[in-house]
């Protein structure tokens, strides 16, 4: 009898040692799908801050594009403001040839006349 006592004490002691590296191993596998969960969640983020500033980089380049277009807009609207008024000084030193060609006719009329 003490002979089965002691097998049976042995046996538990066996069957505890089991069942605590079981339990010790499926503690470790649950902290390593954990920490596999942690650095997947830190992938997806770190996807997701690269993927927001290259679309902040995207945005950028647009916005000084836009910027570049108006500011040519605006540039060839004043060269053509300054091509009008070119124009239109040209115009005016025309006309008031024009004006001192005829006032000197008149004179050279009222000579002939006197």
């Amino acid at each position: 009898r003490e002979r089965q006592r002691q097998r049976d004490r042995e046996t538990e002691s066996q069957t505890e040692r089991v069942r605590q590296r079981e339990s010790d191993r499926e503690r470790q596998s649950q902290t390593e799908r954990v920490i596999q969960r942690e650095r997947d969640t830190e992938r997806v983020k770190q996807r997701e801050r690269q993927s927001r500033a290259e679309r902040d980089r995207v945005r950028q380049r647009e916005r000084q594009r836009e910027s570049y277009k108006e500011r040519e807009t605006q540039r060839e609207s004043n060269r053509e403001k300054d091509r009008v008024g070119q124009r239109e000084t040209e115009s005016d030193k025309e006309r008031q040839r024009e004006t001192e060609s005829d006032k000197e006719r008149e004179r050279e009329i009222e000579r002939e006349c006197v």
